[in-house]
């Protein structure tokens, strides 16, 4: 599948800000905190940035508002949906944070499950296409929420040595939401890998029992939709060191970093510049790994192609 880098900043940064979001929604930073306050306001522009670059994969970005109208039958309209529902106990929860100082227990708590709930209609997006093997797992949508539980407490981490909270609790919560999000993606990069195709060529064409089946013949020379969305291919030499550079990103320096800085304790400018280069580090990871999920998918109609 070719990846698409408004969809892979889309979920790579909305999955930050939900992540965020959701931990703030919980009550583990201080909301009366000036660091807290921040907090609130980078996981809005996180999620809004995420969102609006979703439209930039749209051929029509001016009819986006009719995707809302399918959420019956449409994951990617759910997701819509839930978006725009979910802003609002987070608008609520960061308003009682940054103009009264205070956390609100219930529009906390709900903005915390609806972000979930959101992340969870992104990743079945993929996750319902059967047409895309790989997708097609339970551990999609695992994965998504994992990693967006991951991201959202080494934020933050940061925010907690800026004098938001506790300097210990949540770096530690943080490596434990890191190993669970990086070991199922190993499960689900295995599973991806020891995949057995259900659609060949032969069953595709309906030939199979003639015998293998072999293209002869493009359906066409020119380059179309389909060959540009769905006929993307990455060698395999170099998917395997793109995916150590992810996981070394993405999961190793951030769990060090952070191991060493909960030790440590403390707060200043040295624990929040380190923080942050671990919260960068781990979106690099990310954002690595979400290319990698789109390039390395195989769609079932390639099998017309000679893919």
């Amino acid at each position: 599948m070719h990846p698409a880098f408004s969809i892979i900043i889309f979920t790579t940064l909305s999955g930050l800000g939900y992540g965020l979001a959701g931990v703030l929604g919980l009550d583990l930073l201080d909301p009366a905190a000036t660091a807290t306050k921040c907090a609130h306001a980078l996981a809005l522009a996180l999620i809004s940035v995420g969102l609006l670059s979703s439209a930039g994969h749209l051929g029509n970005p001016q009819r986006a508002w009719r995707a809302f109208s399918q959420w019956r039958s449409s994951w990617l309209s759910r997701e819509g949906v839930m978006s725009i529902i979910t802003f609002v106990p987070l608008l609520v929860s960061a308003w009682a944070s940054i103009a009264e100082g205070r956390y609100l227990a219930l529009p906390g708590f709900l903005g915390a499950v609806l972000c979930a709930v959101t992340v969870y209609c992104t990743s079945m997006i993929y996750a319902s296409l059967k047409s895309v093997q790989a997708w097609h797992t339970p551990l999609t949508p695992v994965c998504y929420l994992l990693f967006a539980a991951a991201g959202g407490f080494v934020l933050a981490s940061v925010f907690a040595f800026a004098g938001g909270g506790n300097t210990r609790v949540l770096p530690l919560l943080a490596i434990v939401f890191l190993v669970a999000a990086w070991a199922t993606k190993l499960r689900w990069r295995k599973r991806m890998k020891d995949l057995v195709p259900l659609s060949t060529p032969e069953s595709a064409t309906g030939l199979g029992n003639i015998g293998r089946v072999r293209l002869f013949e493009r359906p066409h020379v020119t380059e179309n939709y389909l060959t540009r969305e769905m006929g993307f291919k990455v060698a395999r030499k170099h998917a395997e060191k793109l995916w150590r550079i992810a996981l070394v990103a993405g999961g190793v320096v951030p769990a060090v970093l952070l191991l060493a800085l909960a030790a440590l304790g403390g707060q200043g400018t040295l624990p929040v510049t380190i923080a942050s280069l671990a919260a960068l580090a781990h979106w690099a990871g990310v954002f690595v790994e979400r290319w990698l999920f789109f390039a390395e998918a195989r769609h079932s109609v390639m099998n017309y192609y000679g893919g």
